[in-house]
């Protein structure tokens, strides 16, 4: 499925993107915050890829290598959004006090 191959490539991008951002930030909140973010990234991208590997082969490994896939990837973005919350405010009261 083409769909799911573009959606994989963008996740891998986002967390390049956001992983590159953390090793730049200063701030440690905005350092959990950002790492928070490339976590649901890698998420999401272990996830779309067990899915991927459902369409393309049907095996029963494959089923199972895919179960540990998507299930891998929900729990890193479930820990991943759970983070965002509490890191976001810290984050920017972090980043309000800076600009002072």
């Amino acid at each position: 499925m083409p769909i799911f191959v573009i959606l994989i490539v963008f996740s891998l991008v986002f967390y390049l993107f956001y992983k590159t951002k953390y090793f730049r930030s200063k701030l440690p909140a905005e350092k959990r915050w950002l790492s928070a973010k490339s976590s649901i990234a890698l998420g999401s991208f272990v996830g779309l890829f067990g899915i991927n590997q459902l369409f393309l082969y049907q095996t029963t490994v494959t089923y199972i290598i895919a179960g540990i896939f998507i299930v891998l990837g929900a729990i890193n973005v479930r820990a991943g959004i759970k983070a965002y919350k509490y890191f976001l405010p810290l984050a920017a009261e972090e980043v309000r006090e800076t600009q002072k």
